[in-house]
């Protein structure tokens, strides 16, 4: 069976979003090493799961770095990964999802995770979408949590966690050269 991998970045106060709402993630340390955590964790998955807001942002930015010849390397290899990939947007209100590869889904969306997780492949990451994320925490339908802890807190906002109650197991944790941490969890199955 599909693993279900969530992969979010968080302050160090625990929210997903900061206090200026959907996508601030201003508070993020990133650098090469965030870089190369963020490539491990995609490397296992051959499909992604976005809610609507996250959707419409990444298919507004990251075809446009594929042929860009100021965007760096990694940033031109993650827009052709990021096209290529099997991409499924859950929304009730969006009309289409007409990027590449890309499936809408408008309702059943715990059954289609239950089969699309039943069928033949690699992991499928939830790659931001913090609505879903707690949405499928509440079904105890994500597997692995595989966060980023930058050192900032920005005191309000959208919480990584919202009002779900997980065990979860450490599976592996980094500590990167600006204080972030990359953190790899499980979800305790007892």
């Amino acid at each position: 069976m599909r693993k279900l991998i969530l992969f979010l970045h968080s302050s160090l106060d625990g929210y997903a979003e900061g206090p200026n709402g959907p996508m601030d993630i201003s508070f993020v340390a990133y650098n090469e090493e965030l870089e190369a955590f963020a490539n491990k964790v995609l490397s296992t998955a051959d499909t992604i799961l976005w809610g609507k807001n996250t959707y419409e942002m990444m298919h507004s930015y990251w075809p446009t770095l594929i042929d860009n010849e100021e965007a760096t390397e990694h940033e031109r290899n993650h827009a052709k990964w990021i096209n290529d990939v099997e991409k499924v947007v859950f929304s009730t209100t969006l009309e289409e999802a007409t990027w590449h590869n890309t499936t809408l889904v408008k309702e059943n969306i715990i059954d289609y995770i239950k089969t699309l997780k039943q069928q033949d492949g690699k992991d499928i990451v939830i790659l931001g979408s913090p609505r879903l994320a707690h949405y499928l925490m509440h079904y105890n339908l994500i597997d692995a949590f595989k966060i980023t802890v930058s050192p900032n807190t920005v005191g309000s906002g959208l919480p990584l966690f919202n009002d779900n109650t997980l065990a979860l197991n450490l599976i592996e944790s980094n500590v990167f050269s600006t204080g972030a941490l990359g953190l790899h969890y499980e979800l305790n199955q007892d």
